[in-house]
């Protein structure tokens, strides 16, 4: 199949590229020349802007933008609806509000344009990894881009089957899953990173715990040093909170035991503060998910050793490095 990829930073380059080894032909644009002729180079046909993206595939078109949330994605969409045919497909891959995905659906149905919101998770590893796929959207453009997805998701891999799921979409244990109408890619998205600040939170405080453990300020018979690293290797293997979070945690530590690189303030892209507003607004709680958010805040202005566990785990996976205060 062919697709048009906007968008070619962290991620959208390397979606590019894992569509491209599976086969697929990409079009690719962004604002940065550079970043073009670098995914160009590995096999993409650059485009010089969203017209020339359009213009360059054959419909029924599809194409896939990956840009920050707000305006950047905003405008992408709206030249889209300008630019496309009745019959083609726009998708927005990035993190993006879910109750925008349905006022954008609206609008590009009444053009004939179809709309997928599609959360994307797998950060800057997926291009080996793959990417874990939440499609929102009508059934038929999912259906027909069943072979781009089954390009960019993992695979089942190594992970044992789950029991009794006898009868149930088989592309889900693939990695990737339509979740419902417009808006619900996002939205089970959304609510993924919500989850993924209290993990993150959790393993953050027990480390700090661990750390503290040999605060002079203790009795010196209650005093115990342990070792960060040796602590993250060994809950590795079979320990019950096995998890990619703690995989690269435990690589930050064994690289840098302090975790001096690592400003220790930790920011906050969207996600947990929609997830905190839906809750609010469906009157659900979630004490864990927004106290994980606030202690983000609260890492701006106290960056204790918990906040660079924090730091380090977004650099690992989405490659966020927060800069150090001067």
């Amino acid at each position: 199949m062919e697709i048009g990829i906007v968008g070619l930073g962290r991620m959208g380059a390397n979606i590019a590229r894992r569509l491209m080894r599976a086969g697929h032909r990409c079009v690719v644009w962004d604002r940065d020349p550079a970043a073009i002729a670098a995914v160009a180079a590995d096999g993409a046909t650059g485009a010089a802007d969203l017209a020339g993206v359009v213009a360059a595939l054959a419909a029924p078109r599809a194409v896939w933008v990956m840009l920050p949330h707000g305006a950047a994605t905003e405008d992408a969409i709206a030249a889209l609806g300008d630019l496309l045919s009745p019959g083609d497909i726009a998708i927005d891959g990035g993190n993006t509000q879910w109750k925008d995905d349905v006022r954008r659906a609206a609008a590009l149905r009444a053009k004939g344009v179809d709309y997928l919101d599609i959360g994307t998770s797998g950060g800057v590893w997926g291009l080996e990894r793959g990417y874990c796929l939440m499609i929102g959207g009508q059934a038929a453009p999912v259906a027909r881009l069943a072979p781009i997805f089954d390009a960019l998701a993992p695979g089942r891999g190594d992970i044992p089957a789950t029991p009794r799921r006898e009868g149930r979409a088989p592309n889900v244990e693939d990695g990737w899953l339509h979740c419902g109408g417009h808006g619900a890619g996002h939205l089970v998205k959304m609510v993924h990173n919500g989850i993924e600040y209290g993990m993150m939170q959790a393993l953050a405080e027990g480390l700090d715990l661990l750390r503290a453990a040999d605060n002079p300020d203790l009795p010196e018979g209650h005093r115990i040093a342990v070792d960060l690293a040796d602590v993250t290797e060994v809950w590795r293997r079979g320990s019950v909170v096995t998890s990619w979070l703690l995989d690269l945690t435990a690589a930050a530590l064994a690289e840098d035991p302090a975790l001096a690189k690592y400003a220790g303030r930790v920011g906050d892209s969207g996600e947990g503060r929609w997830t905190v507003q839906q809750a609010v607004e469906t009157g659900v709680a979630a004490p864990v998910l927004t106290a994980a958010l606030f202690a983000r805040f609260a890492s701006r202005d106290d960056a204790r050793f918990g906040a660079r566990a924090l730091s380090a785990m977004r650099a690992g996976f989405g490659g966020h490095l927060e800069p150090k205060k001067e």
